[in-house]
């Protein structure tokens, strides 16, 4: 199984910004964890350009999508529009 993370808007911060709330680990390093495991193959994408994001999953011929849309969850139509469309 092939697996794609999309991360959105300020999600390259996570380990640097608000540590109390977010952590003090950097999703770079979370993922190298998680590829540890060898279960699915993971593959990995951030943006904090919304039409990035959405040509990232318009791309994407993998069997999952795990999308953190960051900010863009509660604003983007445009990546509302573009989830509904993938089978």
């Amino acid at each position: 199984m092939r697996l794609l993370i999309v991360n959105g808007t300020n999600l390259n911060l996570l380990g640097q910004r608000e540590e109390q709330i977010y952590g003090n680990e950097s999703f770079i390093s979370y993922f190298e964890r998680l590829k540890s495991e060898k279960a699915v193959v993971l593959e990995y994408f951030q943006s904090n350009v919304e039409g990035e994001l959405i040509n990232a999953l318009q791309d994407s011929n993998h069997d999952a999508i795990v999308l953190n849309a960051g900010g863009y969850t509660h604003t983007s139509v445009a990546l509302h529009y573009c989830v509904k469309a993938i089978k």
